[in-house]
């Protein structure tokens, strides 16, 4: 039992870290498309892990949440750069970028889906490969839900940014925001201030799974 639950961890962890790569590396070609090349310059458009590993985010973080009981995995990649200046759309380009991270990870979670649907109709999946699929999705879904959450420095932060007041999104206080919402994310997340995504997940994932 020990064994299985170790592998399902393991594979759990593999599975994050692609995802987090997939959803980076999105970032990175949704900058390109839309006319920044800092990304490809520096490498980042690629699947190949070691470029986009973060020690914290990567290891230390997943590992820690899974040692700690924690209800989901979580972690991240080193954030992929990218230039606002270059940007051929100033407005909304930034918005763009940071939509595609989120979008990339729905948008796999979808795709998996609808193989596991596929394949459910040609043949009869035992648990463990349901259990497989379950996990792909949910981690996407996870990252998708989770990152789209407007508090700097998630994705949902800048995707929004373009509604917001010009005044605001350039106050010292929006700034600080931005500076250290990462602490304020981690004191939400700890005493269970984002238990609201997890309707949306229960949903979510019903709809793509069935």
């Amino acid at each position: 039992m020990l064994e299985t639950n170790l592998v399902q961890s393991l594979f759990s962890l593999i599975i994050l870290i692609m995802s987090v790569i997939i959803h980076e590396v999105s970032h990175g070609f949704a900058a390109y498309s839309l006319g920044d090349p800092t990304a490809k310059v520096q490498g980042r458009l690629t699947m190949n892990p070691i470029p986009h590993i973060d020690l914290y985010g990567s290891i230390i973080l997943p590992f820690l949440m899974f040692f700690l009981g924690a209800p989901f995995l979580f972690g991240y990649a080193k954030p992929v750069p990218f230039n606002p200046n270059n940007l051929n759309n100033k407005k909304w380009g930034s918005s763009l970028v940071a939509l595609a991270g989120p979008a990339s990870n729905l948008i796999l979670a979808v795709l998996i889906g609808i193989i596991f649907r596929i394949y459910s109709l040609y043949g009869n999946a035992s648990v463990a490969t349901q259990e497989l699929f379950v996990t792909v999705v949910g981690i996407n879904l996870m990252l998708a839900i989770f990152n789209s959450i407007p508090i700097p420095p998630l994705d949902g932060s800048k995707i929004i940014e373009p509604l917001l007041p010009y005044s605001f999104t350039r106050s010292d206080f929006y700034r600080s925001l931005e500076m250290n919402g990462t602490w304020l994310l981690l004191v939400i997340v700890l005493f269970g201030g984002i238990s609201f995504i997890y309707p949306i997940f229960s949903l979510l994932i019903n709809l793509i799974l069935g």
